[in-house]
């Protein structure tokens, strides 16, 4: 008999927090919807009570997402409550998650907070987020290295105050999957209200084990796995949603449990999620790299062609993979953009079509055949951007062996033009040192790398590097068929997250 296990995407939250991948309101609203074709059962908005930027993007998903639940993290304090009902008392399903740590050590030295302060303060704080809402998630930080019996007494103290879900975080990443089971276990067989809440799991990716633990728990009994798009999150990252749902969904027979997962969507969530936040999916990552369904030995390929379940475990078509991909040029028209479109999972509206088809036609004539990964480029960029602090209009670059690089830049400033150009070792650097004249800004490259979308020398160039400036890092991404264009674009989009980290600062604590 499989039982049902709750999927809890934390992408826009847990996920947010990985270095330099801060999104905008709009970018958060196209995850949120993304998310919800996905199927996920709830979608952690965001942690209202970080910054104004946070509360707005909760708010606005809250308002838009009608059939998967939101729920808005919280302090165990009455204002950081408050703050989060305030966002999120629109939604369809609305949760209130909150949270407080119950391991020695951080009870100890960051709480500065004995045992029973512990409880009463999370039981507090149950109570009153249950007087707002029916729905009240409360998470045991660093619940993996707490004491198992007293991880009892809090889960059934918070239980019987009101809890609908109680939550079990390795948060640091430290359990090995069998310790995990155990604990899973004995928690179940020790907290005698268990029956009356969801117990859920959220595991780090320290030692590279958090898919493996959270399976661990769910083969133990969890009935909740908290998840993230690609993976991302609080440094090595968390559990991977497309890790875990496709275990369940290719090894049913040794899990016996299910995921009301729309796994077709699994690869453009991935696609989207990555486009947005600038974080490159590795080549062989698991279900969604770039390398998952090639095989280059021989002996592999011949058994594909014969039957390509002899090295294959799952269809690339249950992912949203589709081998036969319908590719555009200059002469298709609006119904067949959208049509592609709407098939790798954008509904958009008559104006974002417009806005995208535009697009579509100008790089048309700059390369021949335009397939879907030039598509989601132009998703992005054309829709998801509008509001950037500096955007690129115009890019000239001189450069050669016998010639000193110089780039000339116009650019837009809130609406207002301004144009410059100033020398550099190369093209890029010219490039760059001119945009940073323009915008006056002072940032550090820290990284820079660059990759083709497509094959092909027609292909469009992927950028990404990597800022920082006084303690804020951000990622930026660009693509163009030309590569010092790309640049441009990705250094320039760096620099808007960086002016919405400034605009928005986030007050982010040390959390699940």
């Amino acid at each position: 008999m499989s039982k049902r296990v709750y999927i809890f995407d934390t992408t826009l939250r847990d996920g947010e927090q990985s270095p330099g991948a801060s999104m905008n309101t709009a970018e958060k609203l196209r995850i949120a919807m993304q998310l919800e074709k996905l199927g996920v059962d709830m979608i952690e908005a965001g942690f209202p009570a970080a910054s104004d930027g946070d509360f707005e993007a909760v708010s606005k998903i809250s308002e838009r997402i009608k059939n998967a639940g939101i729920a808005a993290l919280a302090r165990t304090s009455k204002s950081d409550i408050d703050r989060a009902w305030e966002a999120i008392r629109t939604a369809a399903r609305p949760r209130i998650h909150t949270f407080i740590a119950t391991s020695d050590i951080h009870m100890k030295y960051k709480l500065n907070m004995d045992r029973k302060e512990v409880i009463n303060k999370a039981v507090e704080a149950v109570k009153y987020a249950v007087s707002l809402t029916g729905d009240v998630e409360f998470s045991a930080e660093d619940g993996s290295r707490s004491d198992r019996d007293f991880l009892c007494k809090v889960f059934e103290a918070v239980i019987e105050a009101g809890a609908t879900t109680v939550n079990l975080p390795d948060t640091v990443g430290y359990a090995i999957p069998s310790e995990f089971y155990d604990l899973v276990k004995y928690v179940i067989d020790h907290t005698p209200n268990i029956g009356k809440a969801v117990l859920s799991i959220h595991c780090h990716n320290d030692l590279g084990l958090a898919t493996a633990n959270t399976l661990s728990a769910i083969a133990a009994g969890a009935g909740q796995a908290e998840v993230t798009i690609n993976g991302i999150g609080e440094r090595a990252g968390n559990a991977s949603l497309e890790e875990v749902v496709m275990s369940l969904n290719t090894r049913p027979n040794y899990l016996f449990a299910s995921a009301n997962i729309k796994t077709e969507y699994i690869y453009p969530t991935s696609r989207l999620v990555s486009m947005i936040t600038g974080i490159t999916v590795q080549p062989n990552k698991a279900i969604v790299g770039a390398n998952a369904f090639l095989h280059e030995a021989g002996i592999h390929q011949d058994g594909v062609l014969k039957n390509p379940m002899t090295y294959e475990i799952m269809k690339p078509e249950t992912i949203g993979l589709n081998a036969s991909k319908l590719i555009l040029g200059k002469h298709s028209g609006r119904h067949a953009l959208r049509s592609r479109l709407k098939d790798l999972g954008y509904d958009l509206s008559d104006d974002e079509l417009k806005l995208v088809f535009t697009k579509f036609k100008e790089l048309a004539d700059k390369k021949k055949n335009i397939v879907d990964e030039d598509l989601e480029v132009l998703v992005t960029e054309g829709i998801l951007r509008t509001a950037d602090t500096f955007r690129l209009e115009y890019l000239h670059v001189i450069s050669g062996t016998t010639i000193l690089p110089m780039a000339s830049v116009k650019l837009s400033l809130n609406g207002r033009s301004v144009q410059g150009a100033a020398y550099g070792n190369g093209p890029i650097d010219s490039a760059f040192k001119t945009i940073a004249s323009l915008t006056g800004t002072n940032s550090e490259l820290l990284r820079f790398s660059v990759s083709a979308i497509t094959g092909g020398t027609d292909a469009q160039g992927e950028v990404t590097v990597r800022l920082g400036e006084n303690g804020l890092i951000a990622l930026g991404r660009g693509a163009d068929p030309d590569i010092i264009t790309a640049s441009a674009k990705a250094y320039i989009n760096g620099l808007n997250r960086l002016e919405y980290l400034k605009n928005h600062p986030q007050t982010t604590p040390d959390i699940l």
